[in-house]
Formats: C-alpha cells, structure tokens, sequence
C-alpha cells in the first residue's frame, strides 16, 4: 500500500493537466469513471471498500494521461467520510456532494445504471471545476459529530425495521384468521404500544347483527 501511494504522488506531480474522477457507492461494487475534459472516459468495477484497488486505478489512469491534479467526488450517503478522508490523505481534491442538489432533467428518460451514474457525475464534476453551480458541496463533519449522527441515524433504521416487521405480521395474523380477502391497520400509540387493529371484507369481521341469517 505504501508503494501504491509513492508511485501515485510521484505520477500525479509529473506533468500538467488535471484528471477527473467519480464514484458510484454500492453495496457490494463501487463503479469509478475517470477522465477529463476532452478525453476518453475509463470505467473501473471494484469491490465495496477495497481501497488499493481504488488507489491502482488513480495510478494507472494518471500514468496513461500525465496528470499533475486529481479531482474526484461522490454522493453523500451510507459510507459516510471515512473514503473522502482516505482521497484527500492520498493528495485527491475530493468533494461530497448533496445527492438532492444533484440536478435531473425530468423530461428526459434513459436507462439508470451505475455506470452512467458515475459518467453523470463526472461530468458534473468537469463542469464544476469550470465554474458553473451544478450542486451542492457538504461540509465534512468532525468524527465526533458524524458518530453522533450515526447513532441517530441507526435509531432511525431500527425503528423504520420494527414498524415493518409489524405490520407484515399484523397482515398474516389477520390473513390466517379472516382469510386471504382482509387487511390489517397498525396503529402506534401514544406511548410507543402498537394496537391491531382487523379491517376485513370478509363476513367473520362483520358483529352478529350485521351477519345474514338463515
């Protein structure tokens, strides 16, 4: 790895010009477009996290196009700061964008994938650094502040998981009684209890006198 970063600053200190790169964050994949202004954009897929195939792929890309800067963005979400740390550690201009800020032609329709994901965002990136107003850039948070917004964040995921755990057993509680016809509403009290209560169309939910006789 230390070999990486030396053969990295000395490529990227060689001669002019900038390069520019985006990431597209995945789970498992991260999806990385590097070019510039007026050259071929490259297309790298490497696994989520792994950081010296990140760092090879800056190398072998600053080694092809003589590159005196990188410039390099992603969206803000899951993975947090850690990865803008690392780039700018690595002497990458980094930035972290606003996913909301990111502007969409709604009249437009085109297939989404992570790769033309990170082609957008490169270009963006481009137009950035040429001085238009394409986004909005976050500010990067002290680690004491971003793990207090991950624990409320984790709260956040764990309560969206129990109300959906919940409700998908309110539903097959009511299914197995009334039948594949009903329904259930779930209904969070005022004290965080969680009351069932049935709303079938099936006549075992209907009261005695609403019940056809004979």
């Amino acid at each position: 790895m230390a070999t990486t970063r030396t053969v990295l600053r000395d490529q990227l200190t060689a001669k002019p010009g900038d390069l520019y790169m985006s990431f597209e964050l995945g789970d498992k994949h991260w999806h990385i477009s590097i070019g510039g202004d007026r050259r071929s954009v490259s297309h790298y897929i490497v696994e989520a996290g792994h950081t010296e195939e990140v760092a090879d792929c800056i190398a072998k890309a600053a080694a092809r196009l003589h590159t005196a800067r990188v410039h390099s963005c992603y969206e803000a979400g899951r993975d947090g700061w850690w990865l803008h740390r690392w780039l700018t550690e690595l002497g990458v201009d980094n930035i972290v964008v606003d996913p909301a800020s990111i502007e969409v032609n709604r009249r437009a329709r085109r297939a989404k994938t992570d790769r033309l994901d990170a082609d957008k965002l490169l270009a963006m990136l481009v137009r950035h650094h040429s001085g238009e107003r394409v986004w909005s850039v976050l500010r990067e948070p002290s680690p004491s502040d971003e793990d207090a917004r991950r624990a409320h964040r984790e709260l956040q995921r764990l309560t969206h998981e129990r109300i959906a755990h919940t409700t998908g057993s309110a539903r097959c509680w009511c299914c197995t009684t009334c039948g594949p016809g009903s329904s259930s509403v779930v209904a969070t009290g005022r004290h965080g209890g969680t009351r069932i209560a049935s709303r079938c169309r099936l006549p075992c939910a209907r009261s005695s006198s609403e019940r056809p006789r004979g």
